[in-house]
């Protein structure tokens, strides 16, 4: 994901380790005059994201564990979509207004997580690959079916080599991105695939 990977392999993750401290404590401490104490907060805000599943938590209870007020969560939820080191999923009910549904929270790209976790769920890792390499060029929300829904059209399902259809059958233009296939067969497609989008 990041450039300087193919200047020095074995140090890459301490690189992403220092990307992150520069984005938290100069860039957004500077352009938002964040105290430094509230950085800490949004690394907490990141590490809690990265070894929870997506929808695991309500913006209460993130705002609970991170110390803030859902407001101030909010506004750092924000910071970090910008700094590009969160992504916000927003459901497709959301479209029409005044429907409440809970986005998805996701790391902003899979190579974060080896930076902020040491122990990740393999299924929130993969539908963080999935969306980084997806919203790059298409729209994409969370569904109460599936995982995603690209372009309003198409609805996938991101899993391992076992994911079935169940939670996505009699859906049109219906997909399962599986991980750890090498071939793909009908509505089922690898996984990697998606990684020629970026």
């Amino acid at each position: 994901m990041y450039p300087f990977y193919f200047e020095d392999k074995s140090k890459y993750i301490d690189r992403v380790v220092e990307t992150i401290n520069t984005i938290l404590h100069t860039d957004l401490s500077k352009l938002f005059s964040i105290q430094p104490d509230k950085i800490d907060t949004l690394k907490k805000l990141l590490l809690t994201i990265c070894v929870s599943k997506p929808l695991e938590f309500s913006i209460e209870k993130l705002a609970s564990i991170a110390g803030i007020t859902k407001a101030t969560l909010y506004k750092y939820l924000g910071y970090l979509d910008g700094a590009e080191l969160l992504r916000q999923v927003s459901h497709e009910a959301k479209r029409f207004g005044s429907i409440r549904k809970s986005d998805k929270l996701y790391l902003a790209n899979a190579n974060l997580f080896e930076a902020l976790c040491v122990n990740q769920e393999v299924g929130t890792v993969r539908e963080t690959f999935f969306a980084s390499q997806v919203a790059t060029r298409h729209k994409l929300h969370c569904v109460d079916r599936g995982d995603f829904l690209i372009d309003e059209k198409y609805t996938v399902e991101v899993g391992g080599k076992e994911k079935g259809f169940e939670q996505i059958k009699d859906l049109p233009n219906s997909f399962v991105a599986a991980d750890d296939i090498e071939v793909g067969y009908g509505n089922k497609i690898q996984l990697w695939l998606f990684g020629f989008l970026y």
